[in-house]
C-alpha cells in the first residue's frame, strides 16, 4: 500500500509540473513579449516611425540607429519598450541614466563628430549621431 500511494503522490507532483510549465509557456508568448519589448503595434494610433531629432528605443533597438544632424541640434530619446533603457555616451560624454518606459532623455549636441552611444543595461544595443 505505501508503494502505491508514492506512485500516486509522484504523479500528482509530475501533473502539478506539467500545468506549471505550461502557464509559464503561456504568460512568455509572443505577444506578451511584443508588448514587453514595445514590438507590438496593434491597437497603437501612433506614427509608425520617429520625427525628425528623435530617436525612439524600441524592440531592444535605437531608431534609427545613425542620425545625422547640424551642431546645436537637440536631440530627443523615446523609450517606447516595456522595460527600460539608457542612452550612455561611449566616450561618457552623456548619459540618461535609467529611462522607463515611455520616459524621454535629450541632449544638445554642440560640435562636429561622430558620437557612438549604447544602452549601459543592453550593451548590444549600439548606435550613433553624426554632427555636421
Amino acid at each position: 500500500m505505501k508503494k502505491h500511494m508514492g506512485s500516486r503522490s509522484r504523479f500528482l507532483l509530475l501533473a502539478f509540473l506539467l500545468v506549471l510549465i505550461i502557464s509559464i509557456s503561456d504568460s512568455c508568448s509572443k505577444s506578451s513579449m511584443a508588448n514587453m519589448y514595445g514590438t507590438n503595434n496593434s491597437g497603437n494610433n501612433a506614427s509608425a516611425t520617429p520625427g525628425a531629432n528623435e530617436v525612439w528605443i524600441q524592440g531592444m533597438a535605437f531608431s534609427p540607429s545613425t542620425i545625422k544632424v547640424s551642431a546645436g541640434t537637440t536631440i530627443t530619446w523615446t523609450n517606447k519598450d516595456g522595460i527600460t533603457h539608457t542612452v550612455t555616451s561611449n566616450t561618457s560624454l552623456f548619459d540618461s541614466g535609467n529611462i522607463g518606459s515611455g520616459g524621454t532623455f535629450s541632449y544638445t549636441f554642440a560640435t562636429a563628430g561622430t558620437y557612438t552611444y549604447h544602452c549601459a543595461i543592453h550593451p548590444g544595443m549600439i548606435a550613433n549621431v553624426t554632427v555636421n
